[in-house]
């Protein structure tokens, strides 16, 4: 007579990590496919289509012209609305005299830095667009044989902060900042 086999306590404890095993591979699956489709469309389009651009900006508060400075962040080319993306400049409308004051310098700023020579905008002829339908584009030259852009230019002078996660949000009206 042949006996059936037994089944201890350690086999019990094999075959449950086994079924366990089994069950968070594949919860740990589909959190590495949705965390990588999440990483992919965080990143910037590296194959994005770059424009040239040679157009000589003027104030928007000033003079009317194809191309304007609305502020330290937004210019108007044509009838687009443009939102300078990795950036975030002082709003001429701001809480504090300091802020207005320093919008105003941005925006200057940014007017020269445009001024200066043909430039290059990123987002193709279908740019991403923000929550206020303007297209957000990124700015840059090559000077000295490597490029510079807009947007650390602007911030090496302390006239925008980052807009990174993670980067504290910037007072302007707080007194000493930079």
């Amino acid at each position: 007579m042949v006996k059936p086999p037994r089944f201890d306590a350690a086999w019990n404890r094999r075959m449950a990590w086994g079924r366990r095993w089994r069950a968070l591979r594949i919860w740990l699956l589909l959190a590495l496919l949705l965390g990588a489709s999440w990483w992919v469309m965080r990143l910037p389009a590296s194959t994005a289509d770059w424009e040239p651009v040679d157009r000589r900006f003027t104030l928007c508060a000033e003079r009317v012209s194809s191309a304007c400075v609305i502020d330290g962040d937004t210019v108007m080319l044509d009838k687009r609305r443009i939102r300078l993306a990795g950036f975030d400049a002082p709003e001429l409308e701001g809480k504090c005299a300091a802020e207005r004051q320093l919008a105003i310098v941005a925006r200057d700023a940014l007017a020269d830095w445009l001024n200066r020579g043909p430039f290059l905008a990123d987002g193709g002829a279908d740019p991403p667009r923000d929550d206020y339908g303007r297209e957000l584009r990124n700015l840059r030259r090559e000077e000295g044989g490597r490029d510079q852009w807009l947007s650390e230019w602007m911030e090496e002078r302390g006239l925008a902060r980052t807009t990174g996660w993670g980067d504290p949000e910037r007072d302007w009206c707080a007194a000493g900042t930079d």
